[in-house]
Parts: C-alpha cells; structure tokens; sequence
C-alpha cells in the first residue's frame, strides 16, 4: 500500500510538471508572437500568465519535499524526484524569459522593426522545437532525443551570435539605439530559454544514467 500510494503521488507530481511545461511553452510563444506582431494586449497577458506558472513551480516544490521526507526515497526514485523539481525551475525560468520579452515588446510599441527579425524568428523556431523534444524525451525517458536537444542548442548559439554582430553594426539613429538594445535582449531570452531546454536534457542523462553529463560542451 505504501508503495502504491508513493507510485500515485509521484504520477501526480510528474502531471503537474508537465502542466508546467506546456505554460511556460505556450507563454514563450504567446510573447514572441506579441513580438512580432507587436500586440501590446498579448503582451500583458503573458505577464499576468506569469504569477500561475510560479505557483505551480512552487507546489511541485512543496510536493516532491513532502514525498522525500514521508517516503525517504533511494535510487531511482530520489533521481527521479530531485530531476522533477530540477526540470520545473528550468521551465519557471522560461516563463520568465517570456515575461522578458513581453516588457520589450511594450518597450518597443508600434514602431517599426530598425532591421529585419526573420532570423530572430528562426532562432526561435528552433528554440521551441528543442522544448517540444525536450518534453517528449522527458515523458519517454528517451536519452537519444534529449542528445539531439545540444545540437540544436549548438545551432541556436551561432544564429544569436550572428544576429547580435548584425545588430551591433547597424547605423542607427541615437532614437533607434534604444530598439538595438531590446531586439539584443529578446535574443539573449529566447538563447536562455533554449539553455533550460539543454538543462532539462542533461537532467534526463542523470535520472536514467545516474551520472551527470554536460551536453553543451
């Protein structure tokens, strides 16, 4: 019975990260779209979204402490459970860098686009293919997907560094210089939401492996 009532409160805990995942996804993708279509009502939404995704992160928190110090937990199911709360910090962080975005997009308003953002837009694209993997490696348990998550990764360092030279060397007007200065930042949000995505990869590499790997390097 103990054992049954650890394995359906773990089940839990696991649901609620999941739930986690798919807010900080949708919010990271509801700012970039309020981005690019600079919607300042979206935007708002995605900060006011972000109070909920806190609050998850904190009770998926509260639970797995609870089932350590109730169930004392060994092996596999202590990894399991420090990865489950590992994972959720990672994925509140993305719906910070959501909140991130959102702020700039404010900042920005309706003023045109100083340069071309089709390749923050893929940069992105990219970025939400890794969490989406991520997620999907995580439910499998699938360390040859959550492997293919640093090559992506790889990728989406070289296109933020390319797109921050760019804009380093535009010829701007010293009102546009404050643009530059958002367009850098939304960049750097979307690089670190896309870091946690390795993260969490790197946490899976620890639960089904049992040593921790730097995938990134």
């Amino acid at each position: 019975m103990i054992r049954e009532r650890f394995e359906h409160d773990l089940i839990a805990v696991q649901q609620d990260l999941m739930e986690l995942c798919d807010l900080s996804i949708q919010s990271l993708q509801e700012s970039f779209k309020a981005f690019l279509k600079k919607d300042i009502d979206l935007a708002l939404q995605v900060i006011d979204t972000d109070p909920k995704i806190n609050r998850l992160e904190e009770i998926i928190n509260d639970r797995v402490i609870l089932l350590i110090a109730k169930q004392q937990p060994v092996a596999t199911d202590l990894r399991r459970l420090i990865v489950v709360i590992k994972a959720a910090t990672d994925m509140e962080r993305i719906g910070d860098h959501a909140v991130n975005i959102a702020k700039e997009t404010i900042r920005i308003g309706k003023t045109p686009f100083v340069t071309s953002v089709e390749p923050i837009e893929e940069m992105f694209h990219k970025t939400i293919l890794m969490l989406r993997q991520i997620v999907d490696a995580f439910l499998e348990e699938n360390t040859t997907k959550a492997k293919e998550i640093a090559k992506l990764d790889d990728e989406v360092d070289e296109l933020t560094g390319n797109i921050l030279s760019n804009l380093m060397k535009l010829s701007v007007s010293n009102e546009q210089v404050a643009q530059v200065t958002s367009l850098s930042y939304v960049c750097r949000c979307i690089e670190r939401s896309a870091d946690h995505a390795t993260n969490i990869a790197e946490h899976l590499f620890y639960l089904v492996k049992g040593k921790h790997y730097e995938l990134n390097n």
